[in-house]
């Protein structure tokens, strides 16, 4: 991935901003502020302070041979006296003349201490400068840091409205179609954008526009990201690249002046590229009721102004990325801004080999490694589950000490991704196992004997995530659409563990496990209504519930309270029908419940062919009602 780089594009020339008059004059305040707190400091250091009395010398020396002087110190041309009875030096005498002390009278006979220090004091010579150097230096120091400090919020105030997008260059590593495996369409889709960023003239002389601004649609890590990078580097243009949600802050006008920001700097790299990621968070729906005044449809009506703006000589084409079409503004969709949608879609079983390989490519895997069964197993996944799948395989492989990567790490990868890491180290009692190996027994028979029903691929009472147990079902091929025969097998077979908790321990026996299932069989039901329209009563009608795109509106129902009332009874009968087709059938094969639920007690997993051997003779019940 190429090294992301800050640029700054376009610095002012000419005319001096009027902010940095401001700072020149804040720098010149703290100047003299400096200067006039020196001079104080210097100036209160420089003057004497002097606490002693000062006599004269000839008074010492009569005091002295008088026995009232303990102690006297002679350092230079300075005598200082300490008096009996004191501690410290009170007095200072005036000394007269250059001879000693002695010499002028003092009787070297009295009891007073003489101190003569004839070196001149260095220590104190540096103690003295010390303090006033130093005090200094931290009176400097401080005023140095403010003046950083108010020159880095001054720089902040300046770049608060540039745009934080960042640019990869064309010196960066570069990203090709051909490191993208799948969604052919999608990509075919874009390379013509590249031929249209590297040969312009061949379309402008057929009167062809070149697309201003090109959406991607799809599901969270299919790689929208990645192939707009693959269009920069295969046009060889400056790719800018921000965050919807970085335009946002809490000042109104910002994120205008960002987005204008962003599109000048666009201007003069032309041709280049502006990728805004997760535009839905910058571009919902303006508020019906008005919001001229909120910063986040300023943003919005900044970026239909640029992109409006645009002409066909610009050489800047937008691309956008989201997986919420549905949320974004009508102005922003319509020919002129995003003339072009591109649905990137979750890969089919071919693609999602064709990316195993690469994401397997570089790393030491067995040679019988199945990346094809794999492939078959992960309908539905993204590429970014099966970048994940592929890191995991290798991290389980370091941790066991293996050079390689086996099948059986691909397996534990996969199954870790899928449906969460097993908790061996969790306790279960007795009782707990027994309950979970019948419920789990439940799913797999009720499934195992609809036949619109997926087959069980595993059945494992090993608690995995923040389930107690699990009972895996995986299509042998993908599938684009569903029938309402296998929507009613789905929810039976989601109904089979709570039928099978009650056969066994009786109606008030059943315990909280099955919350999760019937949560799954309710919105299963409800989705067939509303959005489907494979209800009974209300067959070939929808009733979605959209948003109106204000953020303080909540859900509303396009449709009546009595419409509500009946679409509520019908999901109420969808979810008895589920659970008597899977009483019927637990019912019918109640020995093979307890066969298979002391299986699980004994082994814990069952593989598919293990689930396959032990239910071998089960049978279809002629009152379970299939259409």
């Amino acid at each position: 991935m190429a090294d992301k780089i800050n640029v700054n594009i376009g610095k002012n020339k000419g005319k001096t901003p009027p902010k940095k008059k401001a700072g020149n004059f804040v720098r010149l305040s703290l100047f003299w502020a400096i200067i006039i707190i020196l001079v104080i400091t210097i100036g209160s250091s420089l003057t004497p302070v002097d606490t002693l009395k000062e006599i004269p010398i000839s008074d010492v020396i009569h005091r002295a041979n008088s026995g009232e002087i303990a102690k006297i110190e002679i350092s230079g041309n300075s005598v200082k006296i300490t008096p009996k009875g004191e501690e410290k030096p009170t007095e200072k005498s005036l000394k007269e003349g250059g001879s000693s002390i002695f010499e002028q009278g003092l009787d070297k006979d009295a009891e007073t201490e003489v101190i003569i220090k004839e070196e001149s004091d260095v220590g104190g010579t540096i103690l003295n400068a010390a303090m006033l150097i130093v005090p200094t230096l931290i009176i400097i120091g401080f005023f140095l840091f403010m003046m950083r400090q108010a020159q880095g919020q001054n720089n902040q105030t300046m770049n608060f409205g540039k745009s934080k997008a960042r640019l990869y260059g064309i010196d960066k590593k570069k990203v090709s179609f051909l490191d993208i495996a799948g969604n052919e369409n999608a990509k075919q889709d874009l390379m013509e954008i590249v031929d249209f960023l590297k040969n312009p003239k061949k379309y402008e002389a057929l009167g062809a526009k070149i697309p201003s601004g090109v959406l991607l649609a799809g599901n969270p890590g299919t790689g929208k990201t990645l192939m707009a990078r693959a269009v920069a580097s295969e046009a060889g243009v400056p790719f800018f690249s921000i965050s919807g949600s970085e335009f946002a802050e809490m000042f109104v006008g910002v994120g205008a002046s960002r987005v204008r920001d962003l599109f000048s700097r666009a201007k003069k790299n032309a041709p280049s590229i502006i990728f805004i990621d997760e535009i839905d968070a910058v571009a919902h729906k303006r508020d019906t009721r008005g919001g001229n005044g909120r910063e986040d449809e300023q943003t919005l009506n900044q970026i239909l102004v640029e992109m409006d703006g645009f002409d066909n000589e610009t050489g800047v084409i937008v691309m956008a990325a989201t997986n919420r079409v549905d949320m974004l503004d009508k102005a922003l969709l319509r020919p002129g801004r995003f003339d072009r949608h591109i649905n990137v879609t979750l890969p089919e079983r071919k693609d999602r080999l064709d990316i195993l390989k690469v994401h397997f490519k570089n790393k030491p895997v067995d040679s019988d490694l199945d990346l094809e069964s794999l492939a078959a197993k992960t309908a539905g996944t993204s590429g970014a589950d099966l970048a994940n799948i592929a890191n995991e395989a290798a991290i389980l492989t370091a941790r066991l000490n293996k050079k390689t990567i086996s099948n059986a790490e691909l397996v534990e990868a996969f199954e870790k991704v899928a449906i969460g890491p097993e908790s061996k180290s969790k306790i279960m009692t007795e009782k707990e196992r027994e309950l979970t190996a019948y419920h789990e027994a439940g799913h797999a028979i009720v499934g195992h004997v609809l036949p619109d029903s997926d087959p069980v691929h595993k059945v494992t009472i090993i608690p995995r995530g923040r389930t107690g147990g699990v009972t895996w079902f995986l299509p042998h091929e993908d599938r684009s659409y569903k029938s309402v025969y296998e929507f009613k097998d789905a929810m039976a077979r989601a109904m089979g563990g709570r039928i099978a908790e009650k056969l066994i321990y009786g109606e008030d026996g059943v315990t909280t496990g099955a919350g999760a299932d019937l949560q799954n069989v309710s919105e299963m039901a409800r989705s067939m209504i509303t959005e489907e329209g494979m209800g009974s009563n209300l067959r070939n009608q929808v009733f979605p519930i959209e948003k109106d795109g204000s953020l303080l509106s909540g859900l509303v129902k396009p449709y009546s309270d009595e419409t509500a009332l009946k679409i509520d009874e019908e999901v109420q009968q969808l979810m008895k029908e589920a659970g008597r087709r899977a009483e019927i059938v637990l019912k019918s094969n109640k020995e093979y419940l307890e066969k298979l639920a002391k299986e699980l007690l004994a082994k814990e997993t069952l593989e598919e062919k293990e689930v396959k051997k032990v239910l071998t003779g089960t049978s279809l019940p002629k009152a379970v009602k299939l259409h």
